[in-house]
């Protein structure tokens, strides 16, 4: 318990600071620079010698900040980081102090691609474009060991019941599709409980203000693992698209990033750094843009 409140108030505390200001890192994996790979990369990016990326911290193996509290680490500092490394170019990191600001600061040109577990949808499409670098179709609903709830793999064991999410994410939209279902089979709704957060909702089932919290699996198995009075009760697989980079809409850096990415996926650099997270069974073969993405 004690490692979800040190993890929140860390949270709580870099999401005051600035969006502005640019945040260390920590990579697991360097790779070489393509100079081949490095003309591919808009003007203004050349000539700033930067890319601006927005992320919000959230658990591990995501991206989250490391035991100094101002470090960033995790899959997608790892992915972006090999991405610029690959191109010749350094990214600079910004917490964007919450995940609903990220679509504003893409929109608004605060930053020039946005990681931070998002998936890619048709109602984002609309908003920003996407290149896929993750298979996220894994999903997971933990509770306390103590509440005795039998595994289960849909959302039928869910109807009438309480299950948090965190805001503006696609688990919100997938527990409402969800009741609905329930309703229409003459079940109770779930009731959904929606938190600021990933580690707000953790913390609310340590606590017991609510029962479960779904979420992904990966980062949710992370935190099963460091919260002992957790269990992985649910594990629910969709047809999803792909966790992706998001882009301000026809941005010309969007070829380079999707061309480094596959580069880093044919020279299994791509493979070491979800293995390094013991995620590797999300790894894409390839990594798709826009609507190829859905196809």
């Amino acid at each position: 318990m004690q490692g979800v409140t040190l993890i929140a108030f860390a949270l709580a505390a870099q999401a005051v600071s600035a969006a502005e200001t640019s945040v260390p890192t920590d990579s697991s994996l360097h790779v070489q620079a393509d100079p081949a790979l490095k003309s591919l990369l808009p003007a203004d990016i050349l000539q700033r010698g930067y890319i601006v990326a927005g992320t919000n911290p959230n658990t591990p193996p995501t991206t989250f900040y490391k035991e100094d509290n101002k470090t960033l680490a995790g899959r997608e500092i790892d992915v972006m980081n090999a991405v610029g490394e690959r191109l010749g170019v350094a990214v600079q990191w910004r917490d964007t102090g919450g995940f609903d600001n990220i679509i504003p600061g893409l929109k608004t040109g605060r930053y020039d691609v946005a990681l931070s577990n998002i998936n890619a949808t048709q109602a984002r499409l609309k908003q920003v474009d996407f290149v896929g670098y993750y298979n996220a179709s894994r999903l997971g609903i933990i509770a306390l060991k103590s509440a005795n709830i039998a595994p289960f793999t849909t959302f039928d064991a869910v109807c009438g019941k309480t299950v948090g999410a965190g805001a503006g994410t696609t688990q919100i939209t997938r527990l409402e599709e969800a009741s609905k279902t329930c309703v229409s089979a003459g079940k109770s709704p779930i009731n959904i409980a929606v938190f600021p957060d990933r580690p707000a909702g953790v913390q609310a089932v340590v606590s017991g203000r609510v029962p479960m919290f779904f979420g992904p699996y990966e980062g949710l198995t992370w935190q099963v693992k460091l919260i002992k009075p957790l269990t992985m009760s649910g594990e629910i697989s969709v047809n999803d698209a792909p966790v992706s980079v998001a882009f301000p809409k026809a941005s010309p850096l969007e070829p380079a990033v999707q061309a480094a990415l596959n580069s880093l996926i044919k020279d299994g650099s791509y493979q070491k750094i979800l293995d390094h997270w013991d995620i590797g069974f999300g790894a894409v073969k390839e990594a798709k843009r826009n609507e190829e993405i859905f196809q």
